[in-house]
């Protein structure tokens, strides 16, 4: 029998090292139940503590064997670790193939480690729109760094920046094209590069033109960051200290020159700026009723332009009305455990 405790009951669980009132207060966030919002407005003020790494690249590259050996690394020297590992979702069943998460999960019997793996659920840019939510979960539940790892869906990874502060972005020798990332337009959002499977014939080839292109970005002032290129093979741990040492390197970097907290602060445009959006839609969508679906077939039919459905929407005064009723809607309701 399900036993029912409150959004706060489920807080204080979480923060007392409950694995499994962490796992339910995720759980609650990510599906927007009523409940999760009240879990995020009690937890907020706790956060702000936790290093947030992304770990991007292209398929193949070896990201959640190098999530695995950072993991490692970092418990070693006492940090406790939140993964965050989003996985494509199918377009038809919305289902996620998770399979390539189930070992390194499995693996995980470590209190000072919690893996979660996420659907995108479709959104462009490889990461589920709840991702900054849960981010802020495990921050308020005492993580030290927290990782997140993207799909691997190529150009569309820049979205990684929406959350974290340090990017690193995977390549590998023999892939076909040794320097993917100059093509899917990373090039720019990577903190530090990382030639992973460096054991492989090619690998000091491919540093070296990443390097080169670093060097040809444009420099900003002298103090600017220069993102190292550091070879590891992270299925043996070479490289891995290395590794580390740049992600540190770079974090003191953005606290020496108050560039933290200021990628703090987009980072929280950003999140704002989405969930503002994704709301006002769906509330939009619910106080139209009829009309909103009235909308999507003229604009079918070619009968109006989707300018002017939208702003045919939007000067209605019932259709406002309704949206004005729709805002501040929430809840604190008691979840079953």
């Amino acid at each position: 029998m399900a036993v029912t405790v409150t959004p706060q009951q489920l807080i204080e669980a979480l923060r007392a090292g409950d694995r499994r009132a962490l796992a339910r207060a995720i759980t609650l966030v990510e599906n927007r139940e009523p409940a999760g919002e009240a879990i995020l407005q009690s937890l907020y003020p706790l956060t702000g503590n936790a290093f947030i790494v992304g770990v991007t690249g292209a398929p193949g590259v070896g990201k959640s064997t190098l999530v695995s050996a950072l993991i490692d690394a970092y418990r070693q020297r006492g940090a406790r670790v939140g993964v965050i590992a989003v996985d494509p979702s199918s377009p038809f069943s919305g289902g996620a193939i998770l399979g390539d998460r189930i070992r390194l999960a499995g693996s995980r019997r470590d209190e000072g480690v919690y893996f979660r793996s996420l659907s995108n659920r479709g959104q462009v840019g490889g990461l589920s729109r709840a991702t900054g939510d849960i981010i802020h979960v495990l921050d308020a539940a005492g993580f030290d760094v927290i990782i997140v790892e993207t799909v691997g869906a190529g150009q569309s990874e820049v979205e990684i920046m929406r959350y974290a502060h340090t990017v690193l972005v995977l390549t590998a020798p023999g892939l076909g094209d040794d320097v993917q990332a100059s093509k899917a337009g990373i090039l720019e959002i990577g903190d530090i590069f990382v030639v992973n499977k460096a054991d492989r014939e090619g690998a000091d080839r491919t540093a070296s033109e990443l390097r080169h292109m670093i060097s040809l970005a444009p420099q900003g002032d002298g103090d600017a960051w220069k993102p190292p290129v550091i070879l590891t093979v992270a299925s043996t741990g070479q490289g891995i200290d290395d590794l580390v040492a740049a992600i540190e390197q770079h974090r003191e970097y953005l606290k020496d020159r108050d560039t933290l907290a200021r990628r703090r602060r987009q980072l929280v445009e950003r999140h704002l700026g989405e969930l503002v959006s994704e709301r006002l839609l769906a509330a939009l969508q619910r106080a139209a009723g009829d009309r909103w679906r009235q909308a999507v077939d003229e604009v079918v039919a070619r009968r109006r332009s989707p300018a002017d459905a939208v702003r045919r929407l939007l000067s209605d005064v019932d259709v406002l009305a309704g949206l004005a009723r729709e805002a501040g809607s929430g809840g604190g309701d008691p979840v079953e455990a």
